[in-house]
């Protein structure tokens, strides 16, 4: 009887390859030359520690944050010249050990620079701008900026010159990968965006 259901079960659902952040680790650090992918470092800094304020820091993001924006630089969204052309030359499997290795990683603290703007800042994060229906930012990003996994991003310690770009970037339609602070960015100045900026960047 056995011999009339052998073959029949059907094979197992492969698994799908384990996170491995120290494969992220090494890809992190010397990149892959036989691709033509640079190491992520030269831009981003050691262990996520961008010391080029152009360019974000990355340590201690949420993990499920950064594979998602990992994606979205090879969609239409998120079209960026340098981070497209890397994202794509990474598999599914690179794009999870990174972030995974990324997210382990402690961020160096910022601070803020600008003590005229700092009250504005603070209003803005903590409460928002009521009359603007433009929401308190903490109440996305927590209390110290932490983020929250998969949707918001840590922005606490981030470099005023990045998060400026970035909420600019929003406002201007040139970064659509988030209906929200689209929405938002729009109701906002030049100078309450300064402001809020430099703010959380000193936010630990």
């Amino acid at each position: 009887m056995m011999a009339l259901f052998a073959g029949t079960a059907s094979a197992a659902t492969p698994q799908a390859p384990k996170v491995d952040p120290a494969k992220g680790a090494t890809l992190y650090a010397d990149g892959d030359p036989a691709r033509g992918l640079p190491s992520c470092l030269s831009c981003h800094g050691a262990a996520g520690n961008s010391t080029i304020v152009a360019n974000p820091k990355l340590a201690g993001q949420p993990e499920g944050y950064l594979y998602k924006q990992l994606v979205d630089f090879t969609k239409p969204d998120r079209a960026q010249p340098i981070m497209t052309t890397y994202a794509k030359m990474l598999t599914d499997e690179e794009k999870k050990n990174i972030s995974a290795y990324l997210a382990a990683q402690s961020q160096k603290p910022g601070a803020a620079k600008n003590r005229e703007s700092i009250e504005l800042g603070k209003k803005i994060y903590r409460g928002g701008l009521a009359e603007k229906a433009v929401p308190a930012c903490a109440s996305c990003h927590g209390p110290a900026g932490a983020g929250n996994p998969s949707k918001y991003p840590r922005i606490g310690g981030q470099h005023q010159d990045y998060t400026i770009a970035q909420l600019g970037a929003f406002k201007g339609h040139g970064r659509k990968n988030s209906v929200e602070m689209t929405t938002i960015a729009q109701r906002m100045t030049d100078d309450e965006i300064k402001a809020v900026a430099d703010y959380v960047a000193g936010l630990k």
